[in-house]
């Protein structure tokens, strides 16, 4: 049995930026075709953009955080919101600037990592976004 309670280990930073914390929950396999991770993403930390082979879904648990796919706005996400992912749509998501997320993520597939968001674009979006920390 696992717990979604505990805030798992710390990610390698390789694909964001930040602190972030991992809890593998549930891994596909031949009974169950899908994945369960919690993330929580310590304030000022997140993804680089990426996409999935497959759907994605985040849910929400607790805090505030931005989402944004390619050529959209971005919004800010918050504790109770479910977002879908359709496949191969380039996105990013995070914390917020001044407080932690923690999100249930439910997926199949591979993630491909397609480009670096830097500190200075993270930066623009808290700023404009700034009322809704």
């Amino acid at each position: 049995m696992t717990s979604y309670l505990e805030e798992g280990f710390k990610a390698p930073n390789t694909n964001y930026l930040g602190e972030a914390w991992l809890n593998p929950l549930i891994r596909a396999d031949e009974s169950l075709s899908y994945n369960i991770t919690k993330a929580t993403f310590k304030a000022n930390s997140t993804l680089n953009w990426h996409k999935h082979t497959d759907r994605q879904v985040l849910i929400v648990v607790s805090g505030k955080g931005y989402y944004q796919e390619k050529e959209k706005q971005p919004i800010v996400i918050k504790e109770g919101d479910i977002l879908k992912c359709t496949a191969n749509t380039e996105h990013w998501h995070s914390s917020s600037k001044y407080q932690d997320v923690t999100y249930l993520a439910v997926y199949k597939g591979e993630t491909e990592w397609t480009e670096v968001l830097t500190q200075e674009a993270y930066d623009e979006v808290a700023a404009f976004r700034l009322n809704d920390n």
